[in-house]
């Protein structure tokens, strides 16, 4: 098949239950999960298992492919072994299995791509191919239903988007990055001041007992009024002013600072987004996924931000804000339910836009042989 070519509409549309296994290997963490999507829309998670590789990468500050690649191929059949044994399920009581196929890191990405393949063709089940941005764009409805449409803004390590979501695989990009993600800005400056691997959260400890007030970051793209963001200036900017630090003082200044930076930008391009949005939509239902979801600054920020233009804000169970395998259970079910599956030969994908038409007419970071970057 082709490489855009990731599903087919064969099957008829189901219309019971689905209980589907999802894998997800696309970093640092090799995890499996259990997930069942009711009739009525409802997830419930039956065992979401995640495996973390930090301590095999903090020696080095950051996510190693290789060594990433290998531990997923050590890890991946244990893991699903204790996610299928948590939910009290054989793969007879199973109605699909699902893995990601991309973006992210492609030789992580190949290990739970070829265990899903085989698991599926195993069992005679059908088999999903799942964007991972497509599963954290349907992360927040873990934790409840959701009706379709809403505004997403998708904030992670490697990604930054603002998306207008109106069902699987239905999706239009408002706004990108057009240089680093907001994840990547927070990783990179921790490192930079310090403070060791993950990076992030790291900082928002940091921030907490800070007061960056009296700190002067640059603002991105002041001139454009369009929906895209900009943190290779700030992070440029904050790196410098930490190698000028002192004191400890100096250190949670500078972190409380740049994650006031970071959320202002987020919510200044939200708010733009929402009122384009909300020219549009009568259902106004603001929704923020990704690791960056979890820090509790940029939440709070934004959710005021929901409720000054009369958005409902929803973010998903912390649990499922960072990598995880229950959204790409989830993800996959929604599919199935449509009666879309994946071919056993489908790639996987160093680069997957949520909007391919868009990322392709319109991009923002030159296509390569990766394909489309967003």
């Amino acid at each position: 098949m082709t490489i855009g070519a990731d599903y087919s509409s064969g099957r008829e549309r189901a219309t019971g239950d689905l209980t589907v296994l999802g894998l997800e290997t696309s970093c640092d963490e090799t995890a499996a999960s259990v997930v069942r999507l009711g009739v009525d829309g409802a997830a419930t998670v039956l065992s979401s298992v995640i495996h973390s590789q930090i301590d095999d990468h903090a020696a080095y500050g950051g996510v190693v492919p290789e060594i990433a690649a290998r531990s997923h191929v050590e890890m991946i059949a244990g893991v699903t072994r204790r996610a299928m044994a948590e939910a009290g399920l054989g793969y007879d009581g199973l109605d699909g299995v699902a893995a990601t196929a991309g973006p992210g890191l492609v030789g992580g990405v190949m290990v739970g791509l070829s265990f899903g393949k085989a698991a599926a063709l195993a069992r005679g089940l059908p088999f999903i191919a799942v964007n991972h941005l497509e599963g954290h764009a349907v992360s927040a409805r873990l934790g409840r239903p959701v009706d379709y449409p809403f505004l997403l803004l998708l904030v992670s390590g490697g990604h930054c988007q603002l998306l207008e979501v109106r069902g699987i695989g239905d999706m239009s990009r408002l706004g990108t990055t057009i240089d680093d993600a907001a994840g990547e800005a927070f990783d990179k400056i921790a490192k930079a001041m310090g403070l060791g691997y993950p990076g992030g959260p790291a900082l928002e400890t940091l921030a907490a007992t800070g007061d960056g007030s009296n700190i002067a970051l640059p603002r991105a793209l002041l001139d454009r009024k369009d929906c895209d963001f900009s943190f290779s200036g700030l992070k440029t900017a904050a790196s410098r002013l930490a190698q000028a630090c002192e004191t400890d003082r100096d250190r949670a200044d500078l972190a409380a600072a740049v994650q006031t930076a970071i959320a202002r930008q987020l919510s200044e391009r939200s708010e733009r987004a929402m009122k384009a949005y909300a020219e549009r939509h009568d259902h106004r239902l603001f929704v923020v996924a990704g690791g960056v979801a979890a820090n509790k600054t940029v939440r709070s920020t934004l959710e005021a931000t929901a409720a000054k233009h009369g958005f409902d804000f929803l973010a998903p169970p912390m649990a499922y804000c960072t990598d995880n395998a229950a959204m790409i259970a989830l993800a996959g079910a929604e599919r199935l339910r449509l009666g879309l599956t994946s071919d056993i030969d489908t790639a996987a994908r160093p680069r997957w836009p949520l909007d391919e038409a868009r990322a392709l007419a319109d991009p923002v970071h030159a296509p390569g042989r990766k394909g489309a970057k967003a």
